[in-house]
């Protein structure tokens, strides 16, 4: 029902209840019907059942095949299953660690409840009594009062200056004035302009009231947006999409490796018999096993690990490991205003003023708000501005009502618009100040204070003035006006106390832009990232803090959330392009936006703090949630968390996100480049006769020596441009760009000095050259094939410029690759690892010229970048 548009008298009728509150009988009858005044809880999946979701993903499959393979691989050969043990520990690990990151999502809902009020003050059989919220039912009567949280949606029937902070639902950051009067429109009144009714999940921060409970649990507004978090789905972040198709590619591959060799095999023997088909299948697995870069989902799990540990020192907190490389190629940052954009506390930004000093003391003076010695002010949003302007001027209020103490007053009222106060003045007995609306202010004056003192209020006087206050209020400024007057005695009445005033002057403020935030907004820019600002605000306040960020030049780049209501979803998606800047939205707003970019194919962050964010930040392709002024629900739905509440730290943690997929895209090469090299190397082998390489060989290589330097090249450090760049397409493939072909061919040239190392390594074993089986030269061949790999990976540091003009070291890979050379000396000389890999102990020559030929891959591949840089100036 729209309440807001019917009368205190209509409300009550319809919800079947007086002034006086239901009887207690008659509230246990409806808390039966209606539920209690609390959200429902989602179903949640048990640790058990998330472990087993996690095992669902297409690259743990994967690996369990592996194992599967390599476990048959073992028992046939006698060997102990010591690589499916290694398998199963990088499954269980990537599982658990899975299953820890989910878990705190589950929380929001938690998190909504916590802010509902614990006690609730309602009239029942005509008294007031202290209940537990949750038994509140509709029809009830509440009393409110400064300080209490909103307890459930509710219409006012008795305003006393009730203002309420709804920021975390409706995003608006002034505090809002209520009152009982119904409010009359041809179309559906948006939450923030819905001033006599009150919202579960608000605060009265001033004056003191009664309301009728309208609705209470799931049918509250809070309760809707519970009920959308529920309803909205986690999605693939882009690298879980690519890593699933790579999974499927190496599935297929895996399986056509298997069927052909085991065809070829059977067909070469020109035999068909028990041992001849058990021999060829073994062979079919080895070469699956080769196939497979069982050390890929490990290190993609580490190097993310590593990238959330990175970002949390630059105060974003990652909550889910695959949203850092989703903030890599993100298009659109859709950012609430209130607290993201701006510091969500209005501040005095503008004056006018020739007295400086008596403007700052009758605006503080003439506030509820307090200030306590360490600076903290508290009380309603505006007054509160008005309390930290004199403060900023050395007037502080807690020594100003010492000296002049309160002894009047004239209380706020939304109808007169003005407030004063009565102070002890020595001079002239008492001084009253008066604030409010500078339209109505003026007309209760009829002087103006100068510096040179007070002078007759002429109309030239008051039109400067008001154009003034238009001035300020064009710039979306909050104008407030005050005045004083000297008197012998305290007023009583109204109307004698707040006429012949002296006008003192005006004072402008906003909630302000965080002063970091226009550069961030300038940094997404360069890099391609659109910024789009949502907020419950006013129109005029959004343009112009649009302007100010330059996200917008004039009105035509803005919408309201009733304009919106008469878009539909697909004209929104049409047009969605021409709007940065919303206003005056409803969560579900802000969902459709989210949503319209996404069908857009664009990567969509939103930002955000109150609980009205919630929903969206959950539906976006990556949510951001502020750590110090956001709500537990924007917290526990978010992916990402600035714990420094800084706009511009999403800045940070893009440049981060890129590095990272850069980093991640240079591993999957590498690693894959290496699978292919012992694929074709093991495969002519076969084809001509003897054995490469044993199927623990290649996961040594997989596991150990390719995992290291994989994981070191996750440490490279950002491009120089990287934030020049524009966003990469969602759309675009791992292997986009050429990658394909360096796989391709790279793996080509590793294997090719694979086989040469190994007929080398039997040509001096032997003194000959033949194709026959040799264990000098699977040694070489082990061992050229590990470093031809090590040595690789440096290529992968740059994947089309000279690694030799790079300026920074990777440590890391340095490291990696003396740890790999002794890790591969070790499994040849040292005996007990010599035999369980049935290595030859090689002379300090052979293990030279193995070096030596590993070496070889890097002048290889920098031949072929530096064609392809050649071909590339040409075309352009």
């Amino acid at each position: 029902m729209k309440y807001y548009s019917m009368n205190a008298a209509e409300v009550l009728s319809d919800l079947r209840t007086t002034a006086d509150g239901l009887s207690a009988a008659e509230a246990e009858k409806r808390l039966a019907e209606h539920g209690r005044n609390k959200l429902a809880e989602a179903k949640r999946d048990g640790p058990v059942k998330r472990f087993f979701k996690q095992l669902a993903d297409p690259m743990i499959i994967i690996l369990i095949v592996a194992a599967v393979l390599s476990g048959v691989t073992s028992v046939w050969e006698g060997e102990p299953p010591t690589d499916v043990f290694i398998i199963l520990f990088i499954v269980i690990l990537n599982s658990v660690l899975g299953v820890i990151q989910e878990s705190k999502a589950e929380r929001a809902i938690d998190a909504l409840k916590e802010m509902t009020a614990a006690t609730s003050k309602v009239i029942r059989d005509g008294e007031l009594r202290h209940v537990k919220s949750e038994v509140l039912v509709p029809g009830d009567v509440i009393v409110l009062e400064a300080g209490d949280a909103v307890p459930a949606d509710a219409r006012l029937i008795e305003s006393a200056s009730v203002k309420t902070e709804e920021a975390a639902l409706t995003g608006e950051s002034v505090a809002v004035m209520k009152g009982v009067d119904p409010i009359t429109s041809d179309g559906d009144v948006p939450l923030g302009d819905r001033t006599n009714m009150v919202y579960m999940g608000g605060t009265v921060v001033y004056g003191r009231g009664k309301a009728v409970v309208a609705a209470t649990g799931m049918e509250t507004e809070m309760g809707k947006i519970a009920h959308a978090l529920t309803l909205a789905k986690d999605e693939a972040t882009p690298l879980q999409k690519k890593l699933a198709s790579l999974s499927r590619v190496l599935t297929v591959a895996v399986l056509a490796i298997c069927v052909f060799m085991f065809v070829f095999g059977v067909i070469r023997s020109g035999t068909v018999n028990a041992e001849v088909m058990i021999n060829t299948f073994m062979l079919s697995v080895s070469l699956a096993v080769a196939a497979i870069p069982e050390g890929l989902a490990a290190v993609v799990t580490i190097v993310l690990s590593i990238g959330v540990t990175k970002m949390s020192k630059r105060n974003a907190v990652i909550r889910r490991l695959t949203a850092v490389e989703t903030l890599g190629c993100t298009q659109v940052i859709c950012s609430d205003k209130t607290g993201t954009l701006t510091q969500n506390k209005m501040t005095v930004v503008e004056e006018y003023t020739e007295n400086r000093e008596l403007l700052a003391r009758a605006m503080t003076l003439c506030t509820d708000s307090e200030i306590d010695r360490e600076g903290i002010v508290t009380g309603e949003p505006t007054e509160n501005a008005l309390v930290a302007y004199g403060a900023s001027l050395g007037l502080f209020k807690y020594d100003l009502e010492r000296e002049t103490p309160r002894c009047g007053e004239f209380p706020f009222d939304s109808e007169r618009k003005l407030m004063t106060t009565y102070h002890p003045d020595g001079d002239y007995g008492y001084i009253g100040y008066t604030k409010g609306a500078p339209d109505e202010l003026l007309e209760r004056c009829d002087r103006y204070l100068t510096s040179e003192g007070e002078r007759p209020l002429s109309e030239d006087d008051k039109k400067r003035i008001l154009s003034e206050n238009k001035r300020m209020a064009d710039g979306a400024l909050r104008v407030l006006a005050a005045a004083y007057r000297e008197t012998d005695v305290v007023p009583t009445e109204m109307d004698e106390g707040e006429r012949g005033l002296c006008f003192i002057g005006l004072c402008g403020m906003i909630d302000p832009v965080r002063p970091e935030v226009a550069d961030a907004v300038a940094q997404c820019r360069g890099a391609g990232i659109r910024v789009v600002m949502i907020t419950g605000d006013h129109i005029d306040t959004a343009v112009a803090i649009g302007q100010k960020l330059g996200m917008l030049k004039d009105r035509s780049g803005a919408l309201t959330g009733a304009e919106l209501d008469l878009i539909s979803d697909e004209e929104l998606t049409d047009t969605v392009e021409k709007y940065s800047v919303y206003a005056r939205v409803k969560p579900e707003h802000k969902v459709r936006i989210v949503s319209a970019w996404k069908k857009r194919g664009m990567i969509c962050a939103m930002t955000g703090d109150g609980v009205n964010d919630a929903p969206s930040i959950k539906s976006a392709d990556i949510g951001v949630g502020m750590g110090i002024t956001g709500t537990d629900v924007t917290k526990n739905v978010a992916d990402m968390i600035l714990a420094d509440d800084n706009f511009a730290t999403i800045v940070g943690a893009v440049d981060e996100g890129r590095r990272i997929y850069s980093n991640i895209r240079k591993a999957i090469q590498f690693l894959l480049s290496s699978n292919l090299s012992e694929v074709l190397g093991v495969f002519v082998a076969t084809v001509l006769g003897f054995r490469l390489l044993l199927p623990v060989h290649m996961l040594w290589i997989n596991l150990i020596t390719d995992s290291l330097p994989a994981l070191a090249l996750g440490m490279e450090p950002s491009e120089e441009d990287s934030m020049k760049q524009p966003p990469r397409s969602s759309k675009e493939g791992l292997f986009s760009g050429g990658v394909g072909f360096d796989v391709i061919y790279q793996g080509i040239l590793v294997s090719v000095i694979t086989l040469a190392a190994y007929f080398i390594g039997h040509r001096m074993e032997a003194g000959v050259w033949e194709i026959r089986n040799s264990p000098d030269g699977m040694t070489m061949a082990f061992m050229t094939m590990s470093m031809a790999e090590i040595f690789q990976s440096f290529n992968m540091r740059r994947r089309r410029g000279s690694i030799f003009t790079m300026k920074k070291q990777n440590l890391w890979l340095w490291g990696a690759a003396a740890v790999a050379l002794v890790l591969v000396a070790a499994v040849i000389y040292i005996p007990p690892l010599a035999n369980a890999f049935s290595f030859t102990s090689i002379s300090p020559i052979e293990f030279l010229t193995a070096l030596g030929l590993s070496v070889l891959i890097i002048p290889a591949v920098e031949l072929v970048k530096l064609i392809e840089r050649a071909i590339t100036k040409k075309r352009g």
